[in-house]
């Protein structure tokens, strides 16, 4: 297996930049940006190192997403901060954009499709639903169990 070195450096480049980016319009304090910019970089960059690997983008980004909840309950305790500071920014990069936009544009171009036409449309644009459905189920999934799996209270005696 070859891995694509200059594919995985310019994703946690772009991962950390964005991670960042939706730091500061959040208006997150400037003390917790470096552990917005680990969390949103090393996610991303365990998503696309996994998916190098032939790994599919769902489980993948489950993966990552569970680095990036492990990492924002470090960065609240480290911080003195709610982890969803780091969690939400830590899982921005890997919000399923392309295949949001790609589903959207098939029902559009379904509602103009004549007869037959549309079959191929609908199940690309199925496809594509189903896909966005997995990522962000996958998010919201690798996020919250290390949190709460972290946080869990001692049993009552």
């Amino acid at each position: 297996m070859n891995l694509d070195w200059s594919l995985l450096l310019t994703d946690v480049i772009w991962s950390g930049v964005a991670a960042v980016g939706f730091a500061i319009l959040f208006n997150v304090p400037p003390r917790t940006l470096l552990g917005c910019l680990i969390c949103g970089a090393s996610g991303h960059f365990l998503r696309t190192f996994l998916m190098q690997f032939g790994i599919g983008i769902a489980p993948a980004t489950l993966v990552g997403a569970g680095l990036v909840g492990v990492l924002s309950a470090y960065f609240a305790r480290r911080y003195r901060a709610p982890s969803l500071i780091f969690a939400i920014c830590g899982a921005i990069p890997m919000v399923p954009g392309s295949f949001a936009y790609r589903t959207m544009l098939g029902l559009i171009r379904i509602s103009t499709a004549q007869g037959a036409s549309g079959e191929p449309i609908l199940i690309e644009m199925t496809t594509n639903f189903v896909n966005t459905g997995l990522i962000l189920a996958a998010i919201a999934l690798g996020i919250a169990f290390p949190t709460l799996w972290l946080h869990r209270r001692p049993p009552v005696v």
